[in-house]
C-alpha cells in the first residue's frame, strides 16, 4: 500500500508548488487551515500539462479563500444537502487540476530504499504493517512513540507507521496528542488483521507453562485462553519484546504471545495459533512522512483533521453539519481534551461558574482534498474553529 508520490524538496530554480493555507498552533488567532505546505518533484512539461504552474513559473494554490460565506453557498436541495455547483463558476475553474499518480515519478513503489520507523522490536505487528505498505523497505526499531515521530524529523528514517486504533482495544491516544506535537502528515493507513499466537522454547508443551508474557493489549484480547490455562500474566512493552525476552531467558514455563513472525525471529516454537476471543482483530496504522501526498480522485481517500470549536450552544452540531450537508461521510470521530487549557470557565448562571473540557476534535472523513465539496466544507467549518489544522489527506486502504 505504498503511495506513487515521492515528496522532496525544489532547489532554486525549480517551482516551490505550495497547494494549501499555513498555519502554526501556536497562530490560532489567524483562524487558517494549516497542514498542507508541500512540495514535490516533478518537470515543468509534467506541471504544465496539469495546469500547476504559471508561464513564469510562479506559486500555485489550493485553497479556500474564493468560496463565498456559508450564506452564499448555493441552494440547499430538498433532502437537506447544500448544492455547491450554484456558487460563481470561477470559483471552480479557478482550481489547479490535481495531479495524478500517472504524473509523477515514482521509482522503487516496493519500498526497495525506503527506511520506514517502527515502535517495538523485531516481529512487533508495526513491524508487519510497515512491510505490508512497502514490502522490501528497511524497517527500524524504536523503543518509544515519541522517537517514531523524531526519527523522521531528523531525517533518520524516510518514512514512520505507528498504530492508531484497534477493533477491540480502541485509539490509541497517546499518537493523536502526538499529532500536535509534531509536523508530520499522514500519507496513508493500513489495516492489519492481528492473529495472536502463544509461543514457547522448543520442546515445551502449553501444559507447561505457569507465566505468560506479552503486551497489556495482547493479553487482554487472549483472556479466554489464559484463564483456561490458569498462568501468570506479565505486561512488556510490546508483543515481540515478549517472544525476545522469552528466546533469551531460556525458561521453560514461560511463554509469550506474539506473532508467528516473531517466533521465526526469536527461534520460538508456536505451541497455538489464533488464541485472541475475538477473530476480527484488525489493527489500523497511519504512515507518516514529512510532506504529504498530492490527493487525487482516481480511488477512494481520506482526510483526517484537527480543530477546536468555538463557545457556543450546538456548536458540534454545526460543525458535524458542514459535512452532512455535502454528503461526506465521517469514519472516524475522536477528542482529546487540550492540555495547555483543560478546562473551561463560563459564568452561565446567578449561582457561580460552570468548569467543563476544552477539546480538540479529530475526524477522518471520506472524501479527497481535490474534491471541491471537501475544500467547501472546510471553508465553512472556520466559521466555527478556533483552530483547524488537516493531518493528511491519502488513500484508504482497502486491502485485508
Amino acid at each position: 500500500m505504498s503511495s506513487n508520490v515521492v515528496p522532496i524538496s525544489f532547489s532554486a530554480n525549480h517551482l516551490h508548488s505550495k497547494w494549501a493555507i499555513s498555519n502554526s498552533l501556536q497562530n490560532n488567532n489567524n483562524n487558517k487551515i494549516s497542514g498542507f505546505n508541500s512540495y514535490f518533484r516533478v518537470n515543468a512539461a509534467t506541471l504544465r500539462k496539469c495546469c500547476c504552474l504559471t508561464s513564469n513559473f510562479g506559486q500555485s494554490k489550493l485553497h479556500l479563500e474564493n468560496e463565498k460565506k456559508p450564506s452564499d453557498l448555493g441552494s440547499i436541495s430538498g433532502d437537506g444537502k447544500i448544492d455547491d455547483t450554484q456558487i460563481i463558476t470561477k470559483d471552480l475553474s479557478s482550481l489547479p487540476k490535481p495531479l495524478s499518480s500517472t504524473d509523477l515519478v515514482s521509482p522503487n513503489s516496493d519500498g526497495s530504499k525506503v527506511r520506514v520507523a517502527y515502535k517495538g522490536s523485531p516481529g512487533a505487528y508495526s513491524e508487519a504493517a510497515a512491510l505490508k505498505a512497502y514490502p522490501k523497505c528497511e524497517t527500524v526499531p524504536c523503543e518509544e512513540f515519541e522517537s517514531v515521530f523524531k526519527a523522521v524529523e531528523l531525517w533518520l528514517v524516510d518514512k514512520a507507521i505507528l498504530q492508531i486504533e484497534n477493533s477491540i482495544g480502541g485509539s490509541v491516544h497517546r499518537n493523536y496528542d502526538l499529532f500536535l506535537r509534531h509536523r508530520l502528515h499522514i500519507v496513508g493507513e493500513v489495516k492489519l488483521i492481528v492473529d495472536h499466537c502463544l509461543l514457547g522454547l522448543p520442546g515445551v508443551q502449553k501444559e507447561d507453562l505457569k507465566c505468560i508474557l506479552s503486551h497489556p493489549q495482547a493479553l487482554v484480547q487472549c483472556k479466554t485462553m489464559l484463564n483456561e490455562l490458569d498462568v501468570v500474566k506479565v505486561n512488556t512493552e510490546d508483543t515481540a519484546s515478549a517472544a525476545k525476552t522469552v528466546a533469551s531467558k531460556g525458561v521453560q514455563d514461560t511463554g509469550a504471545i506474539a506473532s508467528s513472525r516473531a517466533a521465526e525471529i526469536y527461534g520460538l516454537h508456536v505451541l497455538s495459533n489464533k488464541i485472541q476471543d475475538d477473530s476480527d482483530n484488525v489493527t489500523r496504522f497511519l504512515i507518516l512522512a514529512r510532506e504529504p501526498v498530492i490527493p487525487g480522485t482516481d480511488r477512494p481517500h481520506k482526510t483526517s483533521i484537527v480543530f477546536t470549536l468555538e463557545e457556543g450552544p450546538g456548536v458540534l452540531f454545526k460543525a458535524l453539519a458542514v459535512f452532512a450537508l455535502r454528503d461526506i461521510n465521517l469514519s472516524k470521530i475522536e477528542s482529546r481534551p487540550q492540555r495547555n487549557r483543560p478546562l473551561r470557565i463560563v459564568d452561565d448562571s446567578n449561582k457561580g461558574s460552570s468548569k467543563y473540557f476544552d477539546y480538540f476534535f479529530y475526524i477522518d472523513f471520506e472524501a479527497s482534498m481535490a474534491e471541491p465539496r471537501a475544500q467547501y466544507a472546510l471553508g465553512h467549518l472556520q466559521e466555527f474553529s478556533h483552530f483547524l489544522r488537516i493531518l493528511g489527506c491519502y488513500p484508504v486502504d482497502t486491502n485485508l
